[in-house]
């Protein structure tokens, strides 16, 4: 696979952008030096190898989702700056 001068204008028509022909040239260039050191890759074997979405082993470090009852309302809203019918009072975000 390769990149054309077609492809880099395509691309950088989508992101908005004004090449001049020689930017269009290098990037193209540019482009298909990047492919082809990635295809590098294609040459090893790697049959043996176990497909891993990290490196390191990751263990979920959380504590299990046990229910348990709610505190009492009375003591929640000893913490609330303002409060109305049972409920925290804000200040309007809305006009």
């Amino acid at each position: 696979m390769s990149i054309t001068t077609k492809d880099v204008e395509h691309v950088a028509k989508l992101a908005r952008l004004q090449l001049s022909e020689e930017e269009k040239e290098t990037f193209t260039g540019q482009l298909n030096a990047i492919l082809k050191y990635a295809a590098k890759l294609d040459t090893l074997d790697t049959n043996e190898i176990e497909p891993t979405s990290h490196v390191l082993p990751l263990v979920n470090v959380m504590r299990e989702d046990v229910p348990r009852d709610s505190w009492p309302i009375e003591k929640v809203m000893q913490n609330a700056p303002e409060e109305e019918d049972g409920q925290f009072k804000v200040p309007a975000v809305l006009e």
